[in-house]
């Protein structure tokens, strides 16, 4: 996320916490070592103010032609990587047809280094910056398979083609499920620049890196290139309902969702007897949201009575906010038990500032895990100590027995001193 960075030390903190020691069952989440290549697309701004010279007595485009060649070179085998442009071919002033001016430069595919660097050399500052509508073309470029994809946008300046803003464009991009990210980098960017960059970049969990020199461009760029080649888990993409009812059943993995202001979200589990669901969940404000929120993570049976809750809530300005729970399910003697269904209620108290759009709904990303249950109830009823009581005791009985010792020296000394 930008630079105040989607997901947040606590959060890692909480989802590591939740998945310590499990692996995820093969089918509910993307394979972290999956099969299909990752997919990149390179959308460079090719408008008629990059040919300003401020990023080290040379002009923009020059800058930009530099850092592509040098990440063409650097490209990992396993990519697939293609280069769109915006604002490269239309000269004159009319903006409807400037806002037009997007094109695939090199298809995203097997990498030619020799005719990807000969495309880029041809490129000259031209016209408009229609960021909204490359965006959206970039999008439908990598569709398709199951592998990472990731648009690494470069612009010096506002879209302006409005009303299609690109920061609505960047959310619709998102609330698809499709698992892309946008990250951004401003040229030498203005304060205007830099917010619509950034809020591009929110919008998909991407980050945003305000640059300045030829060699900064080069390092950042290609560092999100291969940042799509390292190996991830994919989240799912899936649709709450409205009641526990009407609600998907969930198995262990990864999920993704749009949660409107005010609205509930309602996923099921099948927990067996001797196991332990764990749930987590994170919603990210992708928009300007009013202080004070808060998130609810509710596990209640399917006839509505609640087993255990967890919830989080603040007050100012955050990127995320989480909260998860435990609920283990006690072993049975009885071989032909059935498995519980448990519903799981998300809520969150996010509202919409003056002027902000509602839809889509914010992103949320839920975590669920069914695993082996604790070896033995004293275990659950242990405070989530487990075996760490025998510790707890023999500290008390230690503290206890020197703070004895303690008492008897002193008043040892104190008779001492009175007799002397």
């Amino acid at each position: 996320m930008i630079t105040r960075q989607r997901l947040a030390a606590g959060v890692c903190a909480l989802l590591a916490a939740l998945a310590a020691g499990v692996a995820f069952p093969g089918g509910a989440v993307a394979d972290e070592t999956q099969a299909a290549a990752p997919k990149v697309e390179l959308v460079l701004d090719v408008s008629g103010s990059m040919r300003t010279r401020d990023i080290d007595g040379d002009s923009r485009m020059a800058a930009a032609k530099q850092a592509f060649n040098e990440v063409l070179d650097a490209t990992p085998e396993e990519v697939r990587l293609g280069i769109r442009t915006l604002g490269a071919n239309y000269r004159g002033d009319d903006r409807k047809e400037g806002c037009k001016d997007t094109a695939q430069l090199y298809p995203v595919g097997p990498l030619n280094r020799t005719d990807a660097k000969t495309a880029v050399a041809t490129l000259q500052p031209t016209g408009w910056t229609p960021i909204g509508p490359a965006l959206l073309k970039a999008a439908d470029d990598l569709n398709g398979g199951d592998g990472t994809r990731r648009i690494v946008l470069i612009s010096d300046g506002e879209d302006t083609c409005q009303p299609l803003d690109p920061c609505e464009v960047a959310r619709e991009i998102a609330a698809k499920g499709i698992g892309l990210t946008i990250d951004t980098l401003g040229l030498v960017p203005d304060a205007k620049t830099r917010d619509q960059l950034s809020c591009i970049a929110d919008a998909t969990g991407g980050t945003y890196t305000d640059v300045r020199h030829r060699e900064q461009l080069s390092d950042r760029v290609g560092q999100l290139v291969d940042r799509a080649a390292d190996p991830v888990v994919t989240p799912v993409a899936t649709e709450g309902a409205a009641s526990c009812e009407k609600a998907p059943t969930l198995k262990s993995g990864l999920y993704t969702d749009r949660q409107e202001f005010g609205q509930q979200r309602w996923y099921k589990v099948e927990v067996d007897p001797g196991k332990e669901l764990r749930a987590s969940v994170s919603v990210a404000d992708d928009r300007a949201v009013n202080p004070d929120y808060g998130v609810l993570l509710r596990a209640v049976t399917s006839h509505g009575r609640e087993i255990v809750r967890g919830e989080a809530a603040g007050t100012g300005r955050t990127d995320v906010i989480s909260t998860g729970l435990r609920y283990p399910k006690a072993d049975s003697d009885d071989d032909t038990a059935s498995a519980e269904t448990v519903c799981l209620q998300v809520t969150h108290s996010f509202s919409a500032a003056a002027g902000v759009k509602t839809t889509p709904g914010l992103p949320l990303e839920l975590t669920v895990d069914v695993v082996d249950g604790p070896s033995g109830h004293h275990d659950v009823a242990a405070f989530g100590l487990g075996r760490g009581w025998w510790l707890l005791g023999a500290l008390v009985l230690t503290g206890f027995l020197a703070g004895l010792l303690w008492g008897w020296l002193s008043r040892w000394r104190v008779a001492v001193w009175r007799t002397n």
